[in-house]
């Protein structure tokens, strides 16, 4: 288990809903038990755990490739319980992947501009490649087609004080801020110039004042042009009626097409806020053709950014 402690600042380079880093890592002596914990959780922002399960995949398939690419055989076994979904323990061979520790590396959400440009034809397939027991359903829509039901979505996130406050806990505006090298999402990473940075600081410290006198619209229309471009925006669409528990294994899925789109050269940057209000979740559903809104778990613009975006803090390494 030692040699899986050492890797772990590369584990932790896992996706996160606000970089919350929700996973836990616990150690016996022959396996490591994969958990969360709930002082990570948003339970405001992701009420039904969806992010949370995710993320968690996510994680999972982390640790797995790290593992294989320094040579160590592990492998994962779905346990679940209370605070914990599965088990790391020792294998006959190491885990089967394309991906190395330097793809996890690579990998990253940038918010900033993207290059105009539909994806090619043949990259929705790829991903599903990565996604070999049909698990979940990769959907392709262009970036114009999603622009009101981003800002329908945004406001509804601004004028909900509960969803605004979550959200608040997890803003890094300033590096004076002492878990800015941590975790949350720093100024930086949310591509914000110095005047928005301060915009949004004033705005959010007066929040309670001026909510009613129209503070979430200003907001929302603050990144009213975010998909007012020609490219695309990626959904990804899960199994009607499966446990819940399976959003784990969906989360190692998009894990694996997240790196993918990386050794592409594309980049992803989460929407989730469509599908975490009800109106446009259901709104994107019948856009799709979709039955189940619910089935609706994962949505990301995708393209080539015009500029790197900084790395994310995290809690180890």
């Amino acid at each position: 288990m030692n040699e899986l402690r050492a890797l772990e600042p590369d584990f932790w380079r896992a996706p996160s809903a606000h970089n919350t880093q929700p996973w836990t890592l616990t150690y016996a002596d022959t396996e490591a038990v994969i958990g969360w914990d709930q002082d990570r959780c948003l339970p405001t922002s992701d009420p039904t755990g969806r992010d949370l399960r995710l993320s968690l995949g996510a994680f999972v398939e982390c640790c797995l490739i790290v593992c294989a690419s320094a040579g160590l055989r592990v492998a994962f076994r779905p346990d679940p319980g209370p605070g914990r979904v599965g088990v790391l323990y020792g294998a006959a061979q190491p885990y089967q992947t394309p991906f190395t520790t330097d793809d996890v590396r690579r990998r990253g959400t940038n918010r900033g501009g993207y290059h105009p440009g539909r994806l090619p034809g043949d990259v929705v397939e790829r991903l599903r490649g990565h996604d070999p027991h049909g698990q979940a359903e990769v959907r392709r829509l262009a970036c114009r087609d999603l622009a009101d039901l981003l800002h329908a979505a945004d406001l509804h996130q601004w004028d909900d004080p509960a969803v605004t406050g979550e959200l608040r806990a997890w803003l890094r505006l300033t590096p004076r801020h002492p878990r800015y090298p941590l975790d949350g999402l720093t100024h930086k990473t949310l591509a914000l110039s110095g005047a928005e940075t301060v915009g949004l600081r004033a705005a959010l410290a007066a929040y309670p004042a001026l909510r009613r006198l129209g503070l979430p619209r200003l907001l929302a229309g603050a990144a009213r042009g975010l998909l007012d471009y020609d490219g695309d925006v990626l959904v990804l669409v899960g199994p009607v009626e499966e446990p819940v528990e399976e959003q784990v294994e969906l989360g190692r899925v998009l894990m694996r097409q997240w790196l993918a789109l990386t050794a592409l050269g594309y980049t992803t940057h989460p929407l989730s806020q469509i599908i975490d209000c009800a109106a446009t979740r259901e709104r994107l559903a019948a856009k799709l053709g979709v039955a189940d809104p619910e089935t609706l778990l994962h949505v990301a613009r995708v393209g080539r950014p015009l500029a790197p975006a900084p790395r994310s803090s995290r809690l180890t390494g």
